[in-house]
């Protein structure tokens, strides 16, 4: 049915956001993960919706799980071991495929999958459809717009705090490979010791200390964005507070279940001696993501994506129009 929306992981803590996101919107989710008995708890928080268990490692089952649907979001990191697979199957479903990503070689692993193993480009493939990754592009993607090509493109990503969940956690731990800047038009290794410098974000933030720390964003840039030197930089509190092990998961503080989090993402573009920058602020990254990854389900789904396979945001959205249309109720925007 074209209403119905596999979601893989849902029982984790980013993917019971997506859930109730998409019944928000009139969605139907279908549940779906590896541990059938935590899909089975998460049921009866959600009677009436239907599980669909299996192991990422289970082509049967995975087939099973995603027959019938029109979209599978998979949430269950490390996506490096989940996110080839998934893909795979709701591709020979004929079912769009998204993720919540943040991981830069799970991305690559989908792009250079559906050019080697010639995935059909009617069917959207769209990693890093989450605050890492799909919100920066989309951002950029704006910040871009009056230029054919930009000399750099900076992302800063503030957060006031960072309160870690197991997946992210088990990811860092999974995710050991060089990390990706672009520099001189190309994607290559960064070398050396990350720069360190100061960022004037916007209240509540205001001024941090940041770090490069490139994310899933460089790799989907790079795709689509003719830019000399991309780069992301981290608040490098955010970063003490996720490498130190007692640091606690996120806890609600509403009722729609977000931490008290903060964060900005600022980025700029610079051509010769113009600059644009445009800026999203809002609350908790793993609730965030929720509405960045149900509404470009629901374009896809309704027509207001232009589909062309394995993809970035940028490529597939109207950026600006995306993002207003989740402001003021879970983005506040600058430099649209």
């Amino acid at each position: 049915m074209d209403h119905e929306v596999l979601v893989y992981g849902a029982y984790g803590h980013t993917g019971r956001f997506v859930v109730a996101e998409l019944r928000r919107r009139g969605l139907v989710p279908v549940l779906s993960g590896r541990d059938r008995a935590a899909l089975e708890r998460l049921g009866e928080a959600f009677p009436g919706l239907e599980l669909r268990p299996a192991a990422v490692d289970d082509g049967a089952a995975l087939e099973r799980a995603v027959r019938g649907v029109a979209a599978v979001v998979n949430c269950a990191g490390p996506f490096l071991d989940t996110g080839l697979a998934v893909a795979e199957a709701a591709v020979r479903a004929g079912a769009h495929y998204l993720d919540v990503t943040a991981e830069q070689p799970a991305v690559q692993h989908l792009y250079r999958a559906a050019g080697e193993r010639g995935w059909p480009s009617d069917v959207a493939v769209l990693p890093a459809m989450a605050f890492f990754g799909g919100l920066a592009d989309l951002l950029a993607t704006v910040a871009v717009q009056p230029w054919a090509a930009v000399d750099e493109l900076t992302i800063a990503i503030g957060l006031d705090r960072w309160w870690p969940t197991e997946g992210t956690r088990r990811t860092g731990e999974r995710n050991t490979a060089t990390r990706l800047v672009v520099d001189g038009g190309r994607l290559v290794p960064v070398a050396g010791e990350p720069p360190v410098t100061e960022w004037d974000f916007p209240a509540p933030l205001g001024r941090r200390t940041v770090v490069r720390t490139p994310f899933a964003e460089i790799v989907t840039l790079a795709r689509h964005v003719d830019a000399s030197r991309i780069e992301t930089f981290l608040a490098t509190g955010a970063l003490d507070d996720i490498r130190n092990p007692s640091t606690p998961a996120p806890s609600a503080v509403d009722e729609r279940g977000r931490s008290g989090q903060q964060f900005v993402v600022d980025v700029v573009a610079r051509c010769g001696a113009e600059e644009r920058r445009v800026r999203a602020g809002g609350r908790d990254i793993y609730a965030v993501t929720a509405p960045l990854v149900c509404e470009a389900v629901q374009r896809l789904l309704d027509g207001r994506a232009t589909i062309r396979g394995a993809a970035a945001p940028g490529e597939t959205f109207d950026a600006a129009d995306f993002l207003t249309a989740l402001s003021p109720e879970h983005l506040t925007l600058q430099g649209l």
